[in-house]
């Protein structure tokens, strides 16, 4: 994404946990000098996160984009219960929801600064990088624990972050890249078609034109590399049918209410009741 923009002419400001290794970004900025600067930053570390916002506090930015993420600690997706602790799951949320909130807190008053007088025009656009396996209704398959609750935070983070920078005329929305070459998710790679495996060049094309086509009526959305808006929950769904269906089933356990009167969630141990 670096080198789509970089190409375009527009100053990037790039960020990873370290410059020394970032090989590829140090050959951009051999190429682009002055239009390319790197700051070491870790999405774990707020700290970090602040002193980069800070040093760059007077700058105007137009799009915001967090891709930092993992699929699990280990490299490999959980396929069951079994699998499942603690420390992995916190460290998958930990960086692929909490940071790019906190990324947003620290460099979204860079985004609201307006270059127009115009209020009615956009301000900055916000993107993180989600997956279509963080949509709930779109989830057929299980598995992956951590890394789907970390999306759907991430989902559930940018639909709150849309309502709150909506009102400074900030675009929030979260992307899907597809399944890309990279390290991420290429131990899976055997059983996809290759033909639906993109290149890295190829996914930030799509994204960058989905971007570049971004409206206020989109913000808050979740669109797939295509174009194609991606649902939240379930779309076929008759929400006018479920609130009334929830009114009866109300009115029935309050019917019922001294027949369940004995039932007690989460009571305390020892608990008599």
């Amino acid at each position: 994404m670096c080198r789509y923009l970089l190409s375009k002419q527009t100053p990037v400001i790039a960020t990873c946990r370290d410059p020394l290794k970032g090989q590829a970004l140090t050959q951009l900025k051999t190429e682009h000098g002055d239009l390319l600067s790197i700051h070491r930053l870790d999405v774990l570390d707020e700290n970090q996160i602040s002193e980069v916002a800070v040093s760059i506090g007077d700058t105007k930015l137009d799009l915001l984009v967090n891709c930092a993420g993992m699929l699990h600690p280990s490299g490999k997706g959980e396929t069951s219960l079994r699998e499942v602790d603690l420390q992995s799951l916190q460290t998958t949320l930990a960086t692929n929801a909490l940071g790019p909130l906190i990324m947003a807190k620290h460099f979204s008053p860079m985004l609201t600064k307006r270059n127009s007088a115009d209020k009615n025009a956009v301000a900055g656009v916000l993107v993180n990088i989600s997956a279509r396996v963080g949509s709930i209704s779109d989830n057929a398959l299980g598995g992956w624990y951590s890394y789907r609750m970390s999306k759907s935070a991430l989902n559930m983070a940018t639909k709150n972050l849309s309502i709150e920078l909506g009102r400074k005329r900030v675009i929030c929305v979260c992307l899907h890249p597809g399944t890309v070459n990279t390290d991420l998710s290429r131990r899976y790679h055997k059983n996809i078609d290759p033909a639906k495996i993109f290149t890295p060049e190829f996914s930030v094309n799509c994204l960058m034109k989905v971007i570049e086509g971004l409206e206020v009526k989109d913000n808050g959305k979740f669109f797939g590399w295509d174009g194609k808006e991606i649902p939240w929950g379930d779309p076929k769904r008759d929400f006018a049918a479920l609130r009334f269906q929830q009114v009866r089933e109300e009115r029935w356990w309050k019917a019922r209410k001294i027949i369940n009167c004995g039932i007690l969630l989460n009571s305390p141990p020892n608990s008599q009741n």
